[in-house]
């Protein structure tokens, strides 16, 4: 159905709205959906192609605006109505015992009413709702000051941006004029291991556990990493609210109402005794939840009695965390072998001896990168602490160095590729080595998407499902192999149409008279990227002779220093990359390097990019200061030369201020560019 302009639009589009935010709701708040997720993306289609016909009827909480906006320079500071405030911690039946007895004795009662939740581990959030929609969300900070993530937030769909009417089955009879709203942003401990599993394959750092993973997340400058990220969220407390509640529970009830989350493991409990019931049910259930629990959060339920109690410092008297015990094991180490990721990152593994972690058989841990390695210094035939304490990933928490056999040998971490055979090097300020072989099969599919990229070749239609397939039927061994595919080849692929076949080959044949900046950056040398790849095109001006170079040669060239210079040269003399290079030249890829001007307006200075530029992209800026002979940096310091601050320039160019860096407006940047965009 073709979107529609006029009255019937404004109908539609309040209609589609209505129905996805229900089917939100049951999804991710009531964890009952209705609807397949095919029969979900066409409602949410249908929706964006009436609001891009109708752009008048968008609004800020239509469903379709939780995608992730463009990165902002830095969070704005948010001061929380009401402080947030940190709990005390008990760790033993003992010390909760002490913390009833306390508050009976100050309240003058023989038995207490508490409500009992799970302390879930992640990141401290306050949402703050007007007349039903959300209009801001921080994190807590310090408790009085946080960081105002709202564009991050809107991105998750388990946070409704507009509150539901409350029906009549609760405290609440309408929505209240103001609502602030305390919660953890978490996320499922099976997203968890995806996610980490898929940074160690790329040789990215990998999270330390779920908490960790929520919060850099959620804190990201850019929230198209956020709405790319699994997260989910939990609400449990009010802030300053225009509704008063006798009761705790009166509050979750309230919330509940609203279509926001709480967690169903919530429970009321009259005196110790109850309690103590229920922090043994969710310590033996706690396995089993989709979420890291690290504890039980128990709290007074009377409002009255809270404001009587009061808090001390910077937590309330009227409520405490019992922490659960972190869950621990020893268990032999088998022996210690070497994963190759997607990415050439080569990443040591310990294989034990199977032995329960938290109500799972753990039989490997990963050791993350030679460095993690060294530093606790595992070792063939140790004994060894593997600590779960909720993670779905184990980890090696230490040695137990007396139980060390004698004859254990330090693991020589390899320094070849045990795939390939190709070197594995270390760019510059990375903990991972790499395995730098162009043709190597575990990295191959990642090395031609990369190859193909649009600052790379720049081969338009060279997407992920069509390199999977050309690797998997062994039509491409390496990026050589791009320039002798043939039509016929192309054809047998699933999905593919002789108009995407053809304009497939013409992308390849275009792509020959590419920059030598453009080529080195696609070869993937370790430590080279685009800036680096500019100024190795410039110093040898053709390919064969940066291959020839020596490190005494490459250290010549500005910002290549020790470690690259030994990075390239591994690159280079590497035999599976001298036949791929010889064969893509025999293909016919000429790569010519880019011009600099003369004596540019740049020439051996350091530009910081900050704000926008109305005349041009940041791209085309950064590629204008190349080529007059400068480089651009990614944060300011002092060797810092000029700050380029266009509109919302943030914090760089405070920075800048501070160390006295000068600093262009757009207008001087362009003159000093000539007056050429």
């Amino acid at each position: 159905m073709p979107p529609v302009t006029g009255p019937g639009a404004a109908e539609e589009i309040d209609r589609l709205r209505r129905e996805i935010r229900e089917h939100d709701r049951r999804y991710y708040v009531l964890d009952a959906p209705t609807v397949s997720d095919a029969e979900y993306d066409r409602l949410m289609r249908r929706l964006e192609a009436l609001e891009t016909a109708n752009p008048a009827l968008r609004t800020p909480d239509s469903p379709t605006q939780r995608v992730g906006g463009a990165p902002s320079e830095r969070f704005a500071r948010v001061v929380h109505h009401q402080p947030m405030l940190s709990l005390s911690n008990v760790f033993s039946a003992e010390e909760l015992a002490e913390f009833d007895e306390r508050i009976r004795k100050l309240l003058g009662k023989d038995e207490i009413d508490y409500v009992c939740e799970p302390k879930l581990d992640g990141l401290a959030i306050e949402l703050v709702y007007e007349r039903g929609r959300f209009v801001q969300g921080s994190t807590r900070g310090d408790g009085e000051v946080g960081e105002d993530v709202t564009p991050n937030l809107r991105t998750l769909r388990s946070l409704p941006l507009r509150l539901q009417a409350p029906g009549s089955d609760g405290p609440l009879r309408e929505i209240p004029e103001r609502l602030e709203v305390r919660g953890e942003v978490v996320m499922l401990k099976r997203e968890f291991a995806k996610l980490n599993a898929r940074r160690e394959q790329e040789g990215e750092p990998v999270f330390a556990n779920p908490r960790n993973a929520a919060a850099g997340s959620l804190r990201q400058l850019d929230s198209k990493v956020t709405a790319s990220r699994p997260l989910d969220l939990f609400l449990y407390e009010t802030g300053e609210a225009s509704v008063p509640f006798e009761t705790h529970w009166d509050k979750l009830r309230a919330l509940r109402q609203l279509g926001l989350r709480v967690s169903s493991r919530c429970r009321r409990c009259r005196g110790l005794g109850a309690v103590r019931a229920y922090v043994e049910e969710l310590a033996a259930a706690r396995d089993g939840e989709p979420f890291e629990l690290d504890g039980v959060v128990v709290k007074v339920d009377s409002e009255d009695e809270r404001r009587r109690l009061g808090r001390v410092a910077k937590a309330p008297r009227w409520a405490v965390a019992y922490k659960l015990p972190p869950e621990e094991e020893t268990t032999l180490v088998l022996e210690i072998g070497v994963n190759v990721g997607r990415t050439g990152a080569l990443t040591p593994v310990a294989k034990l001896r199977p032995v329960r972690v938290g109500g799972v058989t753990v039989s490997n841990a990963s050791l993350h990168n030679e460095g993690e390695l060294r530093r606790k210094d595992v070792r063939v035939g140790d004994t060894v602490r593997v600590r779960r304490a909720g993670d779905v990933i184990p980890e090696i928490a230490g040695v137990v160095l007396e139980r060390r056999p004698s004859g254990a040998e330090p693991y020589v971490f390899p320094n070849r590729c045990p795939v390939c055979g190709s070197h594995a090097e270390k760019a510059e300020g990375e903990a991972v080595a790499r395995c730098v072989g162009l043709a190597c099969p575990a990295k191959l599919e990642r090395a031609i998407q990369h190859f193909g990229s649009r600052r790379a070749m720049d081969i338009h239609g060279l997407g992920e499902a069509l390199v999977a397939q050309l690797v998997g039927q062994r039509l491409v061994r390496g990026p050589a192999d791009l320039y002798t595919l043939r039509r016929d080849q192309l054809l047998g692929l699933e999905r593919m149409a002789e108009k995407s076949a053809d304009n497939l080959l013409e992308a390849i044949d275009g792509s020959r008279g590419t920059t030598l900046a453009r080529f080195l950056n696609a070869l993937g040398i370790p430590g080279v990227g685009e800036t680096t790849a500019l100024l190795l095109s410039r110093a040898f001006g053709d390919v064969r002779a940066l291959a020839a170079a020596g490190e005494e040669e490459l250290l010549r060239v500005r910002d290549v220093g020790p470690e690259l210079a030994r990075s390239i040269r591994a690159f280079f003399d590497e035999p599976q990359n001298q036949s791929q290079l010889e064969r893509l030249l025999e293909a016919g890829v000429r790569p010519a390097p880019e011009a600099a001007v003369a004596g540019g307006a740049f020439e051996g200075k350091t530009l910081v990019l900050t704000g926008s530029l109305p005349s041009m992209t940041r791209d085309e800026a950064k590629a204008e200061i190349e080529r007059q002979g400068g480089r651009v940096a990614g944060s300011v310091s002092r060797k810092t030369d000029f700050v380029v601050a266009g509109d919302e320039a943030g914090s760089k160019l405070e920075k800048a201020r501070a160390l006295g860096v000068a600093i262009l407006d757009e207008a001087a940047f362009l003159a000093r560019l000539g007056g050429k965009a």
